[in-house]
């Protein structure tokens, strides 16, 4: 099969979150199983041509914005075992950022990317590159169905293309002022209820939402969760109507990427059988980030810092955590107020807390391996990356039961203990500073018992979140797809 994959972001060469990770990694393993797969992104500021060894496909590529057109130049690279296309138009994407500097978004950004979903079509006919499937991400690509049906619906170039979107967080949708609507290239028409219109404006989700021929999120709990009120952010009626496309398939780490066995970044190597190595880590993490060297529970946290993180039930548990008997150890940047915040509590508990205002991607690792316990009290979560690296390290996370931290994380029974094999980490419900804390305090209680402790470790280090299965799953949606758009055609 011949797969495009579109994405705003895609890891190692341009990212500001786990969406940049999956898009690093899943085409690789879907390459591995022995399709055609090729990578789509804009080529922003840093994106070398020699340093990453660009090689100019097609240039003066006439891609229309509006009611006019802009010149692009595709430039192709390489990501382990697949091509990478970056779509180069220097107005749009040679900035500081991706999308947004301190003082906030680009102003233009819905221009910016309306134009990218042009292009990664216009790309594929300038490489001549016919895909079966385009997959899409977010907001910035979730045009692409649209065109594909709508503006693109009777060019023989696409006529099999099929589309997936992914929604990695229903929170972030793509909203603009209605002005945006002739940038589309779409008519007045499309501006209701029933089309992109939404409560006013502009919604370039809704638009892949609307046309793309499936849909997944990035995990099962999510997917049913966004069907609700709390949960769908305005378009949960949208996605209600279209429930029987939608579709949850979970997030998966690389395994090799992230091994605490062979990991550069950590001061001691361990595994199952090693753990010994773990407390190691941990004592190096102490020392470097001027903690007393001492055995009490260390509870870290690596996170962006915004109020779906669960950042306020921190804040408002915080001088309770700060009664345990414990450490406290977070790296992050975010939101001005948990900034300040933060940076009071590490001048406040000194002999308690570390803190990392800003993010180092080494050190992220040790805080990963050091750690007891990871924390992540987010109010929604699609799927979470964070927790799974910590599994996979041996630190044991405490996470909310929302999206898919509930899909990945077993809680540990009070009844039969973790010896059954099963339990991997501890969750609560509510989202409230009580419960939080609650579920602190049980881990802590547990960490008493060595023995039990260890036993947990170890299952969350065997847990298999590799992209195997995920790359299957998706592999099972593209053909589904397709079907989908064939029907559709033979239907008129």
């Amino acid at each position: 099969m011949k797969i495009l994959y579109a994405s705003p972001e895609v890891a190692p060469f341009a990212k500001t979150g786990g969406l940049a990770d999956v898009a690093g990694a899943l085409p690789k393993a879907l390459a591995k199983l022995g399709h055609d797969v090729r990578i789509v992104l804009p080529r922003y500021r840093g994106l070398d041509r020699e340093r990453h060894g660009l090689v100019c496909r097609a240039e003066g590529v006439a891609v229309p914005i509006g009611d006019r057109t802009a010149p692009m130049a595709v430039f192709e690279g390489r990501s382990p075992g697949l091509p990478v296309y970056f779509l180069d138009q220097p107005r749009y994407y040679d900035r500081e950022a991706l999308y947004q500097t301190a003082q906030g978004d680009y102003p233009d950004n819905a221009e910016r990317f309306l134009y990218f979903s042009r292009a990664v079509l216009e790309a594929c006919k300038a490489v001549r590159f016919r895909p079966d499937l385009v997959h899409c991400n977010d907001w910035q690509t979730a045009m692409v169905p649209l065109y594909l049906k709508i503006l693109y619906r009777g060019d023989p170039f696409f006529q099999r293309a099929a589309s997936l979107l992914t929604i990695h967080n229903l929170g972030y949708q793509g909203l603009f002022g209605p002005e945006t609507l002739p940038l589309t290239g779409l008519g007045w028409e499309h501006f209701t209820p029933e089309g992109i219109e939404f409560y006013g404006k502009v919604n370039l989700l809704k638009g892949g939402l609307l046309y793309a021929d499936l849909l997944n999120t990035v995990s099962p709990t999510y997917a049913k969760e966004i069907l609700t009120p709390e949960y769908g952010f305005g378009l949960e009626g949208v996605l209600l109507k279209r429930g029987d496309d939608l579709h949850g398939i979970l997030n998966g780490i690389d395994p090799n990427e992230w091994d605490p066995a062979h990991d550069a970044a950590l001061l001691e190597p361990f595994d199952t059988t090693r753990l010994e190595g773990k407390a190691l880590n941990k004592r190096a993490l102490q020392l470097e980030l001027r903690l007393p060297e001492i055995d009490v529970p260390l509870l870290g946290m690596v996170t962006r810092l915004s109020g779906q993180k669960g950042l306020d039930l921190v804040m408002e548990a915080f001088p309770r955590l700060m009664d345990l008997d414990l450490q406290f150890v977070l790296l992050g940047a975010g939101e001005e107020e948990y900034h300040r915040f933060f940076k009071a509590m590490a001048e406040k508990y000194p002999r308690k807390t570390a803190i990392i205002l800003g993010f180092d991607a080494q050190l992220a690792r040790r805080v990963y391996a050091g750690s007891d316990a990871f924390l992540m009290p987010s109010r929604y979560e699609p799927c979470g990356l964070s927790q799974l690296i910590a599994l996979r390290y041996g630190t044991v996370p405490i996470v909310r039961k929302t999206g898919g931290l509930t899909d990945t994380v077993r809680p540990y029974s009070p009844k039969t203990g973790p010896r059954t094999g099963k339990d991997t980490g501890f969750l609560f419900r509510e989202p409230t500073p009580k419960a939080f804390l609650g579920a602190i305090r049980q881990a802590l209680d547990v960490y008493q018992d060595r023995a039990a402790w260890r036993q947990l470790q170890r299952q969350g280090m065997i847990q298999d979140f590799s992209w195997n299965a995920a790359a299957r799953a998706y592999l099972r949606l593209y053909r589904k797809a397709r079907r989908k758009r064939r029907e559709s055609m033979a239907d008129g």
